[in-house]
């Protein structure tokens, strides 16, 4: 299966994923929090910063299970983010 190469608004949108999964974490260590759901502090590091635009489900699952975030709330904040931001003409 050959995967599509990203648009820009795939990576905007792992862009406002990351912020509000770092939201979420407030003041929780990057490294507590990757280690209770079993990932590199790295990774989460990538998945925060939109360096990984497209996080697997479940990753974004486990992570919204540790931070006590429902994914349909994850869902409708990054729908909010996105609504608010200028489209290009």
């Amino acid at each position: 299966m050959v995967r599509l190469p990203l648009t820009p608004e795939d990576h905007e949108r792992g862009q406002r994923l990351g912020q509000l999964l770092r939201e979420a974490r407030g003041a929780r260590s990057m490294t507590s929090v990757a280690a209770a759901v079993g990932m590199s502090p790295e990774t989460l590091r990538k998945i925060e910063s939109g360096r990984v635009p497209t996080p697997a489900f479940f990753t974004v699952a486990v992570l919204c299970a540790e931070l006590e975030l429902s994914l349909d709330d994850l869902s409708t904040r990054c729908a909010a983010l996105e609504s608010t931001r200028p489209r290009s003409a």
